[in-house]
């Protein structure tokens, strides 16, 4: 697969030289799940709602739902004072409320026990908000929760050994090297995917990311400390008992549907092999 843009779900182009490797070179087919969502962009501290707004439209409803009444009910429960949300429990709450969805919250970070359930999760073609720190170029980083942000997920793109993609997967029509699921494919033996990444989508910038699994999970799993710049500017925020320690770190917001098992057709199966 050359090192140029593509595009991914047909709309937005992501720059697939972030996943090249020279030293895999040639070794690699790579397999895309992934499902398209809008693009938002945020006003002040709200990239949680953004995040929820985004992820919403892969939720099935018969109506939209706006970001205005995402805020309007955030602040009437109490779960945010301007956008804000430092609790993943209460944005498991907000999505069941104003999106008829099944919301599960995932604590522990996104390895062990979680890695395969949030790796099927996405193979079904459903959405997952992803608390993070944020680097300046919207990646995720380590600040102890200074930059707390949230994130949806929306698919995943599989590094597999080359000779090892199954027969019923449909090679992209201009990226070479790249493969989307079909009807009948069966998912990849977890001894046989070398790299996995998360395809992401944030409310700072119109366009999504490719983020390797292991970067979004140290990120996700050292969310412990309130940004004491915030803390003394003046505003409020509701911040949970216990802090940001325990409404974000480690904690993974999965939704699906709740009239459909899966959104895709693809079978989910076994999850794959950690990155190596």
């Amino acid at each position: 697969m050359q090192s140029r843009k593509c595009w991914l779900d047909g709309k937005w182009p992501v720059s697939v030289c972030l996943v090249l490797s020279s030293s895999f070179s040639g070794q690699f087919q790579w397999l895309l799940y992934n499902r398209a969502v809008p693009s938002l962009i945020q006003e002040g501290p709200q990239c949680g709602l953004v995040a929820l707004w985004m992820a919403g439209s892969l939720l099935s409803l018969s109506q939209d739902v706006s970001l205005e009444r995402i805020m309007q009910v955030a602040l009437e429960r109490g779960y945010t004072a301007q956008g804000e949300m430092f609790s993943a429990a209460d944005m498991a709450r907000l999505a069941e409320e104003l999106f008829q969805c099944q919301a599960e919250l995932l604590s522990g970070g996104l390895e062990g026990e979680n890695r395969g359930k949030i790796l099927r999760h996405l193979t079904t073609g459903c959405p997952l908000l992803l608390p993070y720190d944020e680097d300046s170029n919207h990646e995720p980083c380590r600040r102890r929760g200074y930059k707390a942000h949230w994130a949806v997920v929306s698919g995943l793109l599989l590094g597999l050994r080359t000779g090892t993609l199954s027969p019923a997967c449909r090679e992209d029509g201009e990226i070479s090297g790249l493969f989307r699921p079909g009807p009948a494919c069966p998912p990849p033996a977890p001894h046989d995917v070398l790299e996995i990444y998360l395809l992401s989508k944030q409310g700072k910038s119109w366009r999504p990311q490719l983020w390797r699994y292991r970067q979004a999970h140290e990120s996700n799993a050292q969310l412990t400390d309130f940004c004491p710049k915030r803390a003394g500017d003046g505003k409020v925020y509701v911040v949970p008992a216990g802090g940001v320690r325990a409404g974000l770190c480690g904690k993974t917001v999965l939704l699906r549907p709740r009239t459909a098992q899966s959104a895709l057709p693809q079978p989910a199966g076994p999850p794959p092999a950690p990155e190596r």
